[in-house]
């Protein structure tokens, strides 16, 4: 019973053939799915995926890429949304991203910064994005989580060791991508191997980011199968021990046990 905690099943090469990607899902043992909220948009599709599927869930946040297009969606507004929806069990994906900077990096953080606070009032997890930002990133978690229980997903990590310890220090949940199978991987994998298994959960961040041996196709939960066996090969753990321990890592973060 594995969990894809990462995916954006409204994205129309997904969306277009949802029935056949969820069975697909379902035959390599993939049980429970997080569809991922990036826009306004995005999220009326997300709302009739949650609705049909028993076994998907969703979030609701906008992505830092698109933060400046939707500066209305601060704290009360999420608010607003998620009591409306109760399979919406995630705010996000939020977050920083400073390798490209498609929205100016203090309207980023503002964003960021609003998204934290509805989670923190909400009391469900936030999903954070990051990218060349790790440090911005870690002090606005840090300053933000002094005086609440913030439960933290950082998705598709690519981090540092620092970067990943320091996380780690704050109680935080880490997630691995289909990178962790790329050749070039090696610095990642050994960062990855110093992760306690009790903060670990895999995605695919579909449809990108397939792993080997799709890598440069359109990726899909199915494939999370490939994550689940690298990650075992770097934990030196059995296939089913990692997919035992995500799983429930996925449902104590995500309160559903």
């Amino acid at each position: 019973m594995i969990t894809d905690s990462h995916c954006h099943l409204d994205y129309p090469k997904l969306y277009d053939q949802l029935d056949d990607i969820v069975k697909r899902a379902e035959y390599n043992q993939v049980k429970y799915l997080l569809t991922i909220c990036t826009t306004l948009k995005s999220f009326e599709r997300i709302k009739l995926i949650i609705t049909k599927y028993k076994n998907i869930y969703g979030t609701f946040g906008i992505h830092p890429h698109e933060s400046a297009k939707y500066t209305q969606v601060d704290s009360k507004f999420i608010l607003n949304i998620k009591n409306k929806h109760n399979k919406i069990i995630g705010i996000g994906e939020t977050g920083l991203d400073f390798y490209y900077n498609y929205s100016e990096k203090e309207i980023q953080k503002k964003s960021f910064i609003e998204h934290i606070s509805a989670a923190s009032q909400l009391n469900i997890p936030i999903i954070v994005h990051s990218r060349n930002a790790e440090v911005d990133t870690y002090e606005i978690l840090k300053s933000e989580s002094k005086n609440s229980n913030l439960k933290v997903l950082i998705h598709c990590f690519t981090g540092s060791r620092d970067f990943a310890k320091k996380l780690i220090d704050l109680n935080f949940y880490i997630s691995v991508s289909g990178i962790i199978t790329f050749k070039k991987s090696i610095e990642l994998a050994d960062t990855v191997s110093s992760i306690p298994m009790e903060n670990l959960l895999v995605e695919t961040d579909s449809p990108y980011l397939a792993p080997l041996p799709y890598r440069g196709k359109d990726n899909e939960p199915s494939y999370i199968i490939h994550t689940v066996e690298k990650l075992s090969q770097i934990k030196k753990l059995p296939n089913e021990s990692i997919v035992i321990n995500t799983t429930n890592n996925f449902m104590k973060l995500f309160n559903l046990t």
